[in-house]
């Protein structure tokens, strides 16, 4: 899947659409989703074209994927996730029911959340 500018997180990193952000730094920007599915549901986005982790890991600079990974580590601490424990998910393609193409890590809390998947 090629990366589409127009896709809503490339217009929320160029300002076009408005969000509520939580952080942002030279490598990403974290804001809350305007669908939450738990007490807390952050989407973390870097901030280069990356369609999806394996995009991201493939193209992605050592300095891009590693600022990236400690911004969603500092946000998880920020919202105060890591005591209580969060999820962390990054859905990839159709099969995994990935919306938006561009990379995004949810991180959901708040709650217990009990088991992920459903056989």
């Amino acid at each position: 899947m090629a990366y589409d500018p127009e896709n809503i997180f490339a217009r929320i990193l160029r300002r076009d659409i408005p969000c509520d952000t939580v952080y942002e730094d030279d490598f990403a920007l974290a804001f809350h989703d305007i669908n939450p599915q738990a007490p807390v549901h952050v989407l973390v986005i870097p901030k280069g074209p990356y369609v999806s982790m394996d995009d991201f890991c493939e193209k992605a600079a050592d300095d891009e994927i590693a600022g990236f990974f400690r911004a969603v580590g500092r946000v998880a601490r920020d919202l105060g996730l890591s005591e209580d424990g969060f999820r962390m998910l990054a859905n990839s393609g159709a099969n995994a029911h990935q919306e938006v193409p561009h990379l995004h890590i949810h991180l959901f809390g708040g709650k217990p959340l009990g088991p992920m998947l459903v056989r």
